[in-house]
């Protein structure tokens, strides 16, 4: 039988080139972060800082104006996950737990507005919000997210409302229970943790995504975090790289935490139904 440290050096050594290719723009990004301005640009470059200089966060805070946004994506992320959820809960029990004419197709429905990229429908968006008078306006941030969150949620939540057992509201039935009441008392309950996995998945993309944002909302006291650090860097003439690594490591520290604390929670909620 083969050593086990021997196998799990081998197994590094085979990663590493994968791993310096994924994790070198995230070193750069925090080396940057944190460098005095005067070795940023320097040739030949200074790969570590000098002196690690925390105060670049506290001046970019303070010069590009990252507070309101950081606001503004939070309410959005939220109200999104929480519109989100409200309406594809009721609609992933449905198709769960009901039998109707068209189930099959609305299942692949799903699956494939899931194969749609999204930067082919912003014009239809765009137009659609504009008709509404909604543009610049956050609202029209969040139904936008809902919408393109709301197949996703209801697929990952019907595979999972599948895996609970039909006879616990059969049996809460018999004692008298009514609809809403086994809704509340027995299947929510049993449900939680794939509700919750499902809200990380939908926050974390409405906390990164871009291009809705930035083909939706035109003042700068409503722009998003990922909006308003790519307007740090587009249509400028001198970029401060220092305050544009520190705006893009306080944009990414919240999701790489919850991924991190959740990865397992995560990874299991893609596959959860999977073999059923």
């Amino acid at each position: 039988m083969e050593h086990p440290v021997r196998k799990s050096l081998l197994m590094w050594l085979c990663l590493s080139p994968l791993m310096l290719v994924i994790l070198f723009p995230f070193a750069v990004m925090v080396s940057t972060a944190v460098k005095p301005r005067l070795e940023v640009l320097s040739y030949p470059p200074h790969w570590l800082p000098s002196e690690i200089r925390l105060q670049n966060f506290a001046d970019m805070w303070e010069a590009t104006r990252l507070g309101p946004a950081v606001l503004n994506s939070v309410l959005v992320s939220i109200a999104a996950t929480i519109l989100c959820l409200l309406v594809a809960i009721p609609a992933a029990y449905a198709s769960a737990r009901m039998e109707f004419t068209g189930k099959r197709l609305f299942r692949q429905f799903l699956l494939v507005t899931q194969m749609l990229s999204p930067i082919v429908l912003v014009l239809g968006i765009f137009r659609l919000m504009a008709r509404m008078g909604l543009v610049d306006q956050l609202p029209a941030l969040v139904l936008a997210y809902v919408a393109f969150n709301l197949a996703f949620s209801v697929w990952m939540l019907q595979a999972y409302f599948q895996t609970i057992p039909k006879e616990l509201e059969e049996a809460a039935k018999l004692d008298g229970a009514s609809a809403l009441q086994r809704l509340q008392r027995i299947f929510l309950p049993l449900a939680l943790p794939a509700i919750g996995i499902t809200a990380v998945f939908v926050f974390i993309y409405c906390w990164n995504e871009f291009v809705l944002a930035m083909t939706l909302l035109r003042s700068p006291e409503n722009n998003t975090l990922t909006f308003q650090t790519f307007s740090l860097v587009g249509g400028r003439y001198q970029v401060e790289w220092d305050h544009v690594m520190a705006a893009t490591l306080v944009a990414s520290g919240p999701v790489a935490v919850i991924f991190a604390l959740l990865q397992r929670s995560l990874v299991s909620g893609l596959t959860v139904g999977a073999v059923k």
